[in-house]
């Protein structure tokens, strides 16, 4: 969501603010700005609504000095403007904040009663105000004593003139990170921003503050509790945030897919037994026998992407499973029951509404793990096992590498889990074929792009669309209307094609294009009935699946390559990403920029 970047050290600090900005766009965002301790020792600030590029054009030419914060603001409370931009800053002091302060009003009541005044809507600007309201002392301890006010969730960067060596950062629900340097030191809320300095990090915690200076940093407690971190090494670098020549991030992704997938199963086929190798699980053979649910939570395409797990863990493994909205589940005073093993899903791994979930259902007691692709996210280290993606970083904000990778790791759980319960040696011989045979199925598709293209570029003529599927192909319906209105914008439902008839029916005609998912398994015949009731209906057909129907049954076909009925599904989601990217790229949108969303929604 926003983005936090910070640098301390000898070098002025205005290049390397700017440098972590353009690495951060990619996160989304309305307005960004700079905060900078010049080198006469006063407090400089630039910020505006709009692109890191423009905020470039208008810097002053004299503007330098360290140390600095920078930021990128996703608007939450007050619209997008240059008063509501960070930094915020009262007097000497400068703040970038990413969260909500939840009691805001209230210390602004306060605050403008002694004497405060106020120039924006954001609640962040309240964090300024009261640190320099916290009374005499160090930054740190003014920054610890305004923090033990706020009630709600922050990521804070804060510098003040006064101490023009360093400064301070805290953690509560919104990722920040320290990179280590050579006599200098930089903070960001995404590694991204790091990489090109330095590949060593520090992940602070929840509740965790840090005072940073050039030759190091010392962590602690909100209640001044010194703690010890170990620095960690990013498995990626600055290369893997490049766009290599592609127009968009997401096409890019669409076609590292490959290569994803076969990170995904590296190492982790298991042919002796039949199954799959997770060490990371830390879920013994007796405990995965006593498993006698699987509940999977994530938000977005994490949630789709555990449709598609709980249907295949079912089918392998037969333990029940389901997916839910990670960011209903706390709310609704959730059962947790100590037989269900319950799975964090997250790209990001900092998905506050995920992580929230996680933290729900270990204070009830429950056995969590988490399928993440950041490795040191807050949801890894929350959990006490996982697996991870390492699908690599994706810039996008629409997900499309994670996605499969996150299809293809629930099909290895369902594997491993069903191969300790009572799936056959020669079903896991099976799957482990199939699991092998995908990367290769993919770059298959991903040769038809230009029919896929040239169908997109038609259908993007339409107001909106059904996806439709059965089973197996519900969740792909659902992730391919997903992945159509947030690139796209256009209006976009799926439905099981089974309960098109109950409803929805009374839509379609020639104005309302149906993309179904039709693959060749046990419900073909049935899925090619609803076809026929769409078509009498005059209704435009895309069928996505192993064969090309009649042609009286469907306008278009794209085929995708067959692969052990389980794991279709993961293959029939790849075209849908390119029909989704390639009807944004016709209607001139901003593709890897969707319009008011964001990449790691780490705010309620």
């Amino acid at each position: 969501m926003c983005g936090i970047v910070g640098y301390v050290g000898n070098r002025d600090c205005v290049p390397t603010l700017m440098e972590g900005l353009t690495r951060l766009e990619y996160r989304g965002y309305d307005s960004a700005g700079i905060a900078v301790v010049g080198r006469s020792g006063d407090l400089r600030v630039h910020k505006a609504k709009g692109r890191v590029g423009e905020l470039a054009a208008g810097l002053p030419a004299r503007l330098r000095g360290g140390p600095g914060i920078g930021h990128t603001r996703w608007a939450t409370l007050g619209e997008p403007s240059d008063a509501n931009a960070h930094p915020h800053t009262c007097g000497t002091i400068a703040i970038v904040h990413n969260g909500i302060i939840e009691n805001a009003e209230e210390l602004r009541v306060k605050l403008t009663a002694e004497g405060a005044q106020f120039t924006s809507e954001t609640d962040s600007e309240v964090l300024a105000h009261l640190i320099a309201a916290a009374g005499e002392g160090d930054l740190e301890s003014m920054v610890r004593r305004a923090l033990s006010q706020v009630v709600g969730t922050y990521g804070l960067a804060v510098i003040d003139a006064r101490f023009g060596d360093r400064l301070v950062v805290a953690r509560n629900g919104s990722p920040v990170v320290l990179g280590i340097g050579d006599r200098e030191m930089y903070v960001a809320s995404d590694v991204a921003a790091l990489v090109r300095y330095t590949r060593q990090v520090v992940h602070l915690d929840d509740g965790e503050l840090a005072t940073v200076q050039a030759d190091g940093f010392r962590t602690s407690t909100l209640d001044a509790r010194a703690t010890a971190k170990r620095p960690s090494l990013v498995d990626t670098d600055v290369l893997s945030y490049d766009a290599e020549g592609y127009t968009h991030f997401m096409r890019k992704e669409i076609h590292e897919q490959q290569r994803a997938v076969e990170r995904a199963l590296r190492g982790r086929l298991d042919e002796r037994f039949h199954t799959a190798h997770l060490g990371g699980l830390n879920l013994d053979p007796r405990q995965a026998r006593e498993i006698r649910r699987v509940k999977i939570l994530g938000c977005g395409s994490a949630y789709y992407a555990g449709l598609l797990g709980a249907q295949i863990i079912e089918e392998l493994a037969r333990v029940p499973a389901d997916a839910e909205p990670a960011s209903e589940f706390r709310y609704r005073s959730p059962v947790v029951d100590p037989g269900t093993l319950y799975i964090g899903v997250s790209q990001s791994g900092e998905t506050y509404d995920t992580l929230a979930a996680v933290q729900e259902c270990k204070r009830k007691g429950g056995r969590v793990i988490g399928v993440v692709n950041a490795v040191g996210s807050a949801i890894a280290r929350e959990c006490a096992g996982g697996i991870y993606l390492h699908a690599g970083p994706e810039v996008s904000v629409t997900s499309t590498k994670a996605f499969t990778a996150t299809a293809v790791i629930f099909s290895l759980l369902a594997l491993h889990l069903g191969r300790i319960r009572d799936l056959s040696p020669a079903d896991g011989r099976r799957i482990i074929a199939g699991l092998r045979a995908l990367p290769e199925q993919v770059a298959a598709i991903l040769a038809t792009e230009d029919e896929i293209a040239r169908i997109a570029g038609d259908l993007a003529g339409y107001r909106g669309m059904f996806f439709i599927g059965r089973v197996r192909g519900w969740p792909v319906a659902r992730e391919g209307a997903q992945k159509l209105k947030e690139v796209s914008y256009l209006h976009a439902e799926a439905y099981p094609a089974s309960e098109l008839k109950h409803g929805p029916l009374a839509l379609v005609g020639p104005e309302m294009p149906t993309v179904a998912v039709v693959p060749d398994d046990e419900l073909l015949d049935k899925n090619l009935s609803t076809l026929g009731e769409i078509k009498a209906r005059h209704g435009r057909v895309l069928a996505v699946g192993h064969t090309a129907p009649d042609a009286k049954l469907a306008d278009d076909a794209l085929l995708v390559p067959r692969n052990e009925p389980e794991l279709d599904p993961i293959l029939l989601s790849v075209p849908l990403q390119l029909l989704a990217y390639h009807a944004a790229v016709s209607l001139g949108n901003d593709v890897d920029k969707p319009r008011n969303l964001a990449k790691s929604v780490t705010v309620e």
